[in-house]
Parts: C-alpha cells; sequence; structure tokens
C-alpha cells in the first residue's frame, strides 16, 4: 500500500475540513457509507482528492480538495451524499465542525 498526501495543486484552491466525533453505539452502516462517498465524491468536476485519519480516542479528520467553490457546491448539492450527512447525523455522529478554506499557497517534499 502506498500512503501519500495529496499532491500539492496550482493555488488557488479550496479545502473541505471535516472534524468529528463518532458514537460509541450505532455505527452500523458506517463503514460501507464512508467508501461509497469516497467513490461518489471521484465524479465531482473539480475534485482534487483528500485525505482522512482518525485518533484512537475517536476523532476522525477528512480534508477534501477541491478546484473551486463550484465544485464544492456540486458535492453539496449531490442527493446521496445529503441523505449520508443526514444519517450521520441522526446516528453517527457526536458531533462534527466543517472548515472551508481558499488555499493561496500549496508546495510539497519527496524523498528521492
Amino acid at each position: 500500500m502506498d500512503i501519500r498526501p495529496v499532491e500539492a495543486h496550482q493555488p488557488p484552491y479550496y479545502t473541505v475540513v471535516f472534524t468529528s466525533v463518532r458514537r460509541e453505539e450505532g455505527a452500523d452502516g458506517y463503514g460501507e457509507a464512508a467508501v461509497r462517498m469516497a467513490e461518489l465524491v471521484k465524479d465531482v468536476p473539480g475534485f482534487l482528492g483528500y485525505e482522512s485519519a482518525r485518533t484512537p480516542g475517536g476523532l476522525g479528520i477528512t480534508v477534501g480538495y477541491f478546484r473551486d467553490e463550484e465544485a464544492i457546491g456540486v458535492w453539496q448539492r449531490n442527493a446521496e451524499h445529503q441523505a449520508v450527512q443526514k444519517q450521520g447525523r441522526d446516528e453517527w455522529y457526536e458531533n462534527y465542525t466543517v472548515h472551508v478554506a481558499k488555499v493561496e499557497r500549496s508546495y510539497g517534499f519527496e524523498r528521492g
């Protein structure tokens, strides 16, 4: 498995940072829904990639990268995504925050 960060893109572009704490119970279907959303977002024109991590204590952070605000809007308005968001509020999450930011500088490093 090749673990890599999302590559640096030519700015400006946007990030959507979704930080969440899952409930201890009631996680049925969460994994399947997460896999489906990861597949579905790839079809959004202007989607650049995402990274996701979860701490042992349950804090999860997913950062999605989008070329522009229009691409973010397409993802927000996707009916299947909206249904999963509702299920998350109803069943899976204790709490979450969403932060949207414009990236003005981007660079990376790779050994080799």
